[in-house]
């Protein structure tokens, strides 16, 4: 009898952790119209550490396949992930860069000191046509952040001038000495960047008001009409929120801000970018899926005052920042990329991809050896980091229809914390192919995933995952393929159902076609 008594409790215990290791998932007909934007998937290169020097632009000398100074190995990456937009040149930077600084003769063209990053002489010779010709090559649209808190409403004013014009004019006549016949076109325009903080300091309302006249001189031009970006809050300040849409007209600003970054630790010591236990990785799990809350209040506040949705919250920076690689310099923000991070990015952009119908850009900060970055260089050398690979499984969802899902995960515990194991996100594209993306954080248990499919056909299933043994693994130059995506085969036809069994600490992505 104890025999069976015993026998009889070890099953139960086991179906009782099978059922905790379980999740549902129903995906529904999307009625809304609403479709994830490709520019959700935008990136962010700022004049700091060795992003443009010694990452987009590099010495001529340098044994790489190059147009001018521009890297074109990069290029060829980023290309491959359909990368929509990148935003220039800050962040911080932006309000210290005055734009006719890095025009003209390369030789003639004053040098500056980057005080924001690392206290650099910056020589200007990555100026406005450097990277306008790099987002050409890049196949992507340009977004330029402007300067308002050391500039000049005249200032941004003849930049948009130069820029879109294809009149007579001053600026014009200076576009075309400088070797560029016809406009660009450029739409995206950040109106300040970080007004709260580095750049003025400036209250909600002083900084609303300068809004205002800063977007009634940034001109529109035959063929560029401007989508004007005003600076929004950073993390939870939604009475900035609430401010700047009290008072901007809706008819004056395209997009509103945010920035939040995931760190793992405090401000002062942030953690280390590969050297972490399994406590800092749910630390950083449970701060990574804060966005939720974040997108959520402020779009909420948005909807109260815009309850069409004319105005897109635009999250402009976000990312994982981590302490500083031993040995570098701690202004140039260069950290190693690990799964954690892969995991990170795949969870905001499911995030965002859920919300699309208020979140319409984003940029991931940065792009090349900087933060949460998709490359990493060293001299001749490149990788691409676990990061680069989920936005590479993703940009399936790009510009296309969002499914709306709904979730049942199980808990993944640390402590007395919990946090939802799996977050998914789903869409379907214009060849009516059915993509889905989720995210197991767990890094002990696989997760098993019933998925119903509401009125949806579709015959075969694919997939690709993205995993490792430990969170803690990264691509080197030495071993640069450690963590790459696989073929994905634990995924299963059942009718019209899915069954999906998620490996611990995966990425993965399911393709559903007739």
């Amino acid at each position: 009898m104890k025999k069976i008594l015993s026998s009889l409790a070890a099953l139960l215990s086991f179906l009782y952790v099978a059922g905790q290791n379980d999740a549902t998932l129903t995906i529904q007909q999307n009625n809304t119209g609403a479709t994830i934007s490709r520019h959700i998937y935008g990136h962010f290169s700022e004049h700091l550490g060795r992003c443009i020097y010694d990452g987009f632009w590099v010495d001529e000398k340098l044994p790489v396949k190059k147009k001018d100074r521009i890297r074109l190995d990069v290029v060829e990456a980023l290309k491959k992930i359909q990368i929509p937009n990148l935003r220039w040149p800050g962040g911080c930077f932006a309000d210290e860069y005055h734009w006719r600084d890095g025009i003209g003769p390369r030789d003639q063209r004053p040098k500056m000191v980057n005080t924001n990053w690392g206290g650099v002489t910056e020589d200007n010779s990555f100026g406005t046509h450097e990277f306008l010709e790099l987002c050409s090559l890049l196949g992507c649209e340009p977004y330029i952040s402007g300067n308002v808190g050391s500039g000049t409403v005249e200032e941004m004013n003849k930049w948009v001038e130069y820029l879109n014009f294809n009149g007579e004019s001053p600026m014009t006549k200076m576009r075309k000495q400088n070797g560029r016949e016809e406009p660009w076109n450029v739409h995206f325009w950040g109106v300040g960047n970080e007004s709260w903080g580095c750049g003025g300091n400036m209250t909600a309302a002083h900084y609303a008001d300068e809004y205002r006249r800063y977007a009634v001189f940034a001109k529109n031009y035959p063929g560029a009409t401007l989508k004007k970006i005003a600076c929004g809050a950073s993390d939870g300040d939604y009475k900035w929120t609430e401010t700047e849409m009290q008072n901007i007209p809706l008819n004056q600003m395209w997009g509103l801000s945010l920035h939040y970054y995931t760190v793992p630790g405090t401000w002062q010591k942030k953690g280390s970018a590969t050297a972490f236990d399994e406590q800092a990785y749910f630390t950083t799990m449970k701060k990574c899926l804060h966005m939720e809350e974040l997108v959520s209040r402020h779009s909420a506040i948005m909807d109260h005052y815009d309850p069409e949705k004319r105005v897109a919250l635009a999250v402009d920076e976000w990312g994982i920042w981590t302490d500083v690689e031993p040995g570098t310099n701690p202004g140039f923000l260069y950290q190693q990329n690990s799964l954690r991070d892969a995991l990170v990015a795949a969870s905001t952009l499911n995030i965002f991809n859920n919300h699309c119908d208020r979140v319409r850009l984003a940029n991931l900060a940065q792009t090349v050896n900087v933060l949460q970055a998709l490359i990493l260089t060293d001299k001749e050398k490149m990788l691409l980091t676990p990061t680069y690979y989920v936005f590479d499984l993703f940009k399936v969802h790009q510009d296309a229809k969002l499914l709306p899902i709904l979730l049942n995960s199980p808990q993944y515990s640390m402590g007395n914390e919990k946090i939802p194991s799996v977050n998914a996100s789903a869409s379907v594209d214009s060849n009516n192919v059915i993509h889905v993306t989720l995210v197991n954080l767990d890094p002990h248990h696989a997760i098993n995933v019933s998925a119903q499919i509401s009125n949806l056909s579709w015959k075969t299933v694919d997939g690709q995952v993205l995993t490792a043994a430990k969170f803690t693994a990264v691509n080197t130059f030495d071993a640069p393929h450690t963590v790459q995506p696989a073929k994905f085969n634990g995924a299963k036809k059942n009718g019209n159902n899915l069954n999906v069994s998620l490996p611990p600490q995966s990425v993965v992505l399911l393709e559903m076609k007739n």
